[in-house]
């Protein structure tokens, strides 16, 4: 599902230097091709013996979610999960400000 995300600031940086020099409309990366290059770097994980993986964001973003009070309608629209039926669809449009400041609200504090 196509959708508005917010990025916490500290990622906004990183993206900004990945952008410098692209054309508007021209992708970073494409998902698949991450997936592979993460795959390949074997990024340690600080709290067990595995490494990173592209899912990893969204496990995080959904356990430390509960963790840090994220609320479920904004979690749900930023993560997509379980926003395919009727009521996402025809009612429940947010905004990009509102998502935004509930997604600053709950995220504003963590260091990434």
């Amino acid at each position: 599902m196509e959708h508005y995300v917010p990025l916490h600031p500290r990622v906004v940086e990183v993206m900004k230097k990945l952008c410098d020099g692209r054309e508007d409309n021209e992708r970073v990366f494409m998902l698949e091709s991450f997936r592979k290059w993460t795959q390949k770097q074997k990024i340690p994980l600080s709290l067990c013996t595995d490494h990173f993986i592209a899912s990893d964001l969204r496990k995080f973003a959904e356990q430390h979610g509960d963790i840090i009070g994220w609320e479920q309608s904004n979690r749900a629209y930023v993560l997509t999960h379980g926003v395919a039926g009727v009521d996402w669809g025809h009612y429940k449009h947010p905004l990009p400000e509102n998502v935004y400041d509930v997604y600053m609200r709950a995220w504003e504090d963590i260091m990434l």
